[in-house]
């Protein structure tokens, strides 16, 4: 039987810059295709250049005259970070859309950061929060929507505040669902105080289900050196169609979130198919780790602290 037919309609981007995380391969370059292909200038911020590179050429494939080039960023190291805030606050041109989509997945061994903090929280969560700090001024000069990218993962789990860089006693796929809870509650605590603060832009949270991406495939620099066997579980069912999605489905929630008219600002936004794996992407219901507002509020104090990151409060 033929696989359903998946896809949404982007509105005309014309005139939108749009800075996207992790977009050198997989999801993130269907997401940045995607909103070239709607006439959006995409900037790239990537930690190697050469697949960056082979990116744009991808990219300029697709759609001939594309607006798109790089930066750099390493989101495992805050003066990395910095950088490239300062660098995009020193253009000085508005920014329309950020996605915070690039991230990292369970090293079988615990990492750390430049700055010290475990891989995947420092990563995932503490990069994209202290970039979201750094270009501030230019979210607010572009009413921008910010859409961080959770994941399946942040469902069940929490924040292990006694021990957030998991220091004692490492288990790789909790310490994922916490940087995934964590951002998702960050994101969702970024639109309750641009509301309370009239910063202006808007705020979303997306996954992509499960779908073949590179996140569980061989990475020598995590530490793996071939495929876990979850993920070539993962090919072989979505080639099938079967329950999960393909890293082109994988992108549309992003991708809803950030361009649909009708998104609501502080959702949750991911596939609708059985066990919200794969499937056309619709809102969905906060995960409970997601639903307390002091938790987020917590997160972002710590995070403050911990990146020395400060926003503005008006």
């Amino acid at each position: 039987m033929p696989r359903e037919q998946i896809d949404i309609t982007i509105p005309a981007l014309s005139g939108k810059r749009a800075v996207i995380t992790g977009a050198s391969d997989g999801m993130g370059l269907g997401i940045a295709t995607r909103l070239a292909a709607a006439g959006a200038e995409v900037v790239m911020p990537v930690r190697n250049p050469r697949k960056g590179e082979v990116a744009i050429t991808t990219i300029r494939r697709a759609v001939p005259g594309a607006e798109v080039s790089l930066r750099s960023l390493d989101l495992s190291s805050l003066e990395s970070v910095r950088a490239l805030g300062d660098a995009l606050r020193e253009e000085g041109r508005p920014i329309h859309l950020l996605i915070n989509n690039a991230g990292v997945m369970r090293p079988p061994n615990r990492q750390t950061t430049a700055d010290g903090f475990e891989l995947q929280l420092g990563t995932n969560h503490l990069g994209h929060f202290a970039l979201v700090g750094h270009v501030m001024p230019l979210l607010r000069d572009g009413r921008a929507r910010v859409i961080s990218q959770v994941s399946v993962a942040a469902r069940r789990g929490g924040i292990n505040w006694d021990d957030l860089n998991w220091e004692r006693g490492y288990r790789g796929m909790r310490a994922y669902g916490q940087s995934k809870i964590a951002l998702g509650l960050f994101g969702l605590e970024l639109n309750r105080r641009s509301t309370a603060h009239g910063w202006g832009i808007t705020s979303t949270i997306a996954h992509p289900g499960v779908a073949p991406t590179s996140l569980l495939a061989a990475r020598p620099e995590l530490g793996r050196g071939q495929d876990v066997p979850q993920v070539r579980l993962i090919r072989a069912l979505s080639a099938r169609g079967i329950l999960l999605g393909t890293v082109e489905t994988a992108a549309l929630p992003a991708l809803m979130a950030a361009t649909d008219p009708d998104a609501k600002p502080g959702a949750l936004y991911g596939p609708s198919g059985p066990g919200n794996l794969g499937g056309p992407p619709a809102e969905q219901r906060l995960y409970p780790p997601l639903r307390g507002a002091e938790d987020a509020a917590r997160v972002w104090r710590v995070s403050e602290e911990l990146t020395k990151t400060a926003f503005p409060t008006a």
